[in-house]
């Protein structure tokens, strides 16, 4: 792929850019603990990133969305802590784990100094699922800046629905093949390229933990497949 024509990129944030899978584990492990209560908590974080994707993917389809992604892991803790025999987690508890943690998740190291490096030659967009407060509250607490944020709260419906992706284009005043959709989940890439977006594939190993991700292997029709950030930006030309 020509990098010439691409003159921004758009960065799914949860998992690519975030760490979701240790600070749920971590902060579930640190309440636990509390009550003296061993679970498999990377199990238990994984259920409640996967059932709160469950929630939010393709939202807006047919009627207005009525929920956040901060709603989606709320509901989903409850959920979970039924299930679990973790009623004992108060609610304090519960914010700290759908609420504080979340907004507080780190970033992959291989990052913010490869962002850095990006901006240099491209607008550099968080193109997301997540909150707006989630991608504030963690661009902040990771001193990263984006050239912009795109959440799909503001924009109605949810990816891997087209008009997420077409309205982030109009946004940008772009065309579609001007944009590079970077993503570390086929979903999102393969909705991004069916409206026309260039799209690059992150691997991400460990962002589901010990059990690995459900879907590892990038689909070859990507543009650009890396291991790491570093291999993006040199594939770019920066």
């Amino acid at each position: 792929m020509g990098s010439d024509i691409i003159k921004a990129l758009t960065f799914d944030t949860g998992g690519t850019i975030l760490d979701w899978h240790t600070g749920f584990s971590k902060i579930l492990k640190n309440i636990g603990e509390k009550y003296s209560v061993e679970k498999n908590w990377g199990k238990i974080a994984n259920q409640l990133r996967k059932r709160s994707l469950e929630k939010i993917i393709n939202l807006g389809e047919f009627e207005p969305p009525t929920i956040n992604f901060d709603d989606a892991h709320a509901s989903v803790l409850d959920e979970l802590c039924q299930e679990n025999g973790l009623d004992m987690f108060s609610s304090e508890d519960r914010r700290k784990i759908a609420w504080e943690a979340p907004h507080s998740f780190d970033t992959w190291d291989d990052f913010p100094k490869s962002l850095d490096r990006l901006k240099q030659k491209y607008l550099c967009c968080s193109f997301t699922i997540l909150s707006f407060r989630i991608i504030v509250d963690t661009a902040r607490k990771n001193q990263i800046s984006w050239d912009a944020v795109f959440s799909c709260e503001a924009i109605g419906k949810y990816k891997t629905l087209s008009a997420p992706y077409e309205t982030v284009a109009k946004w940008l005043n772009l065309n579609p093949d001007e944009i590079c959709m970077v993503a570390c989940h086929n979903f999102d890439l393969d909705a991004a390229k069916k409206v026309g977006f260039k799209t690059a594939f992150v691997r991400r190993p460990n962002e589901w933990g010990v059990a690995g991700p459900p879907d590892p292997t990038p689909n070859p029709n990507h543009d650009i497949i890396v291991d790491n950030f570093p291999q993006l930006a040199e594939k770019l030309g920066v």
